[in-house]
């Protein structure tokens, strides 16, 4: 049971860390803060949760995302599917755009969210449907 709750609590944080996109390498010791290799991670919570930065480069962009079972556009549409369903409207306009650059089209991506009303409840589909208008006018 303990461990169960830890895959899924673990599971569930690297969800919510997947939106971070960015450059997705750890920066150096001795590397400036706002060099071109920071990762967004870093610039994001480097200062504050060092390790948890770390991590997010590391294990979720370095092995997670980069694993052969599935390609980035398949991962893109399963993590927006769960952005949806967990309601996280800051880090699913993160990862629409990182969908669309990994190969989704507008049309998959508003399917998706049509889909996942009846999955993960109406209001979370109509605030993401807000969030996709956002991101596709940019």
């Amino acid at each position: 049971m303990t461990r169960h709750l830890f895959l899924n609590a673990f599971l569930t944080v690297g969800i919510v860390l997947a939106t971070l996109p960015g450059v997705v390498c750890a920066r150096p010791v001795n590397q400036p803060k706002e060099s071109p290799m920071t990762s967004r991670a870093q610039q994001l919570m480097g200062d504050t949760a060092p390790k948890l930065a770390e991590l997010t480069d590391d294990v979720l962009y370095k092995d997670i995302w980069e694993r052969p079972g599935l390609s980035k556009r398949d991962r893109s549409l399963v993590t927006i599917s769960a952005l949806i369903a967990l309601n996280r409207p800051d880090q699913l306009k993160s990862h629409i755009r990182l969908g669309l650059q990994n190969g989704l089209t507008r049309d998959e991506i508003v399917e998706t969210i049509t889909q996942m009303a009846f999955y993960s409840g109406w209001p979370s589909a109509v605030s993401s449907v807000a969030i996709a208008k956002e991101v596709f006018a940019e």
